[in-house]
């Protein structure tokens, strides 16, 4: 049996981890026909189909998809180590895009570790609350909000959450109030919260609504941030407010504050982007920074 040509396994490759073909030809500095054609004399050598067309996309088949996987891990080495002996910079980048709070709040002080241990991938960071559309959008992985209902999108917990009530020491010192004090204050309401204050005051047995005085804001970071002015008492996730709690620019008001228990943000791609060696790593990553960081989350609940 004669060995189908490197140059088509390596096209072949390129074309299953973008899943595109003029991103593949883009990628490798040639034509969407050359594409094409490598992709159809790779089928003809090994006699079977890799590649369909579902409208104006390519898609592998269960076969191609076989393929790639037994391949993928040895043309990575292969690339790296060529890439490593002539001292080419690698081109490879890594595209995510996350809402502007937990962008702002928690991946973006976590995100030099990352850049350090990843010395050859760009990093594109895109802060939107927009859905990403992975048919259209280039984009590797979203940290997305929500319940967690994508069907279709591999989907992946950040983290556990948990929602307490803060404020700025100049309002109230820690454990001073009980939970009715907070409804004479001034409350501040993140209108996209999968917790709101309705739902907090319930649990605590209190009048779920009532003559509050209120301010909305539409992003988390804005309402953390507005905490810390002292505009008023937060309801918020401590996962947008870690270092604010540790450096005492925010104390939690109520003495043995219960706190709910939520996950709000995701992983999300399409399962096939989790054949990307950058997402796979980008996953490793930051599956370990969430442990460190619920690690961290008992000492600072300690403080309540």
């Amino acid at each position: 049996m004669h060995l189908p040509p490197l140059r088509s396994i390596g096209v072949f490759y390129q074309l299953g981890r973008l899943n595109s073909v003029s991103k593949a030809a883009e990628y490798l500095g040639v034509t969407s026909s050359a594409i094409s054609q490598q992709i159809r004399t790779l089928e003809e050598q090994l006699g079977t189909t890799l590649v369909r067309k579902v409208g104006r996309e390519v898609r592998l088949t269960e076969t191609g998809e076989r393929y790639f996987e037994m391949i993928a891990e040895n043309i990575e080495h292969i690339w790296e180590a060529t890439r490593q002996i002539t001292g080419a910079r690698s081109t490879e980048l890594l595209n995510i895009r996350a809402t502007p709070s937990i962008s702002t709040k928690w991946l973006l002080p976590r995100l030099p570790r990352f850049v350090d241990e990843n010395p050859g991938l760009d990093i594109r960071l895109d802060g939107s609350n927009e859905p990403v559309d992975f048919t259209r959008d280039n984009v590797d992985i979203e940290i997305r909000h929500g319940v967690g209902r994508w069907p279709g999108m591999h989907v992946q917990p950040l983290a556990e959450e948990m929602f307490v009530p803060v404020c700025s020491p100049k309002l109230a010192t820690s454990g001073s109030l009980t939970s009715a004090d907070l409804q004479a204050m001034r409350l501040i309401h993140s209108v996209k919260s999968q917790l709101q204050w309705s739902v907090w005051f319930s649990a605590q047995s209190l009048p779920a609504e009532g003559n509050w005085q209120k301010i909305y804001f539409d992003r988390s970071h804005m309402a953390v941030d507005a905490a810390v002015s002292g505009m008023g008492v937060a309801l918020e996730s401590l996962l947008m407010m870690e270092e604010e709690l540790e450096s005492g620019r925010l104390i939690v008001p109520v003495a043995n504050a219960a706190g709910s228990v939520l996950t709000t943000q995701w992983l999300v791609c399409p399962p096939h982007h989790l054949r990307r060696g950058r997402v796979k790593r980008f996953i490793s990553w930051i599956d370990r920074e969430a442990k460190a960081w619920l690690e961290n989350c008992v000492a600072i609940q300690k403080k309540f």
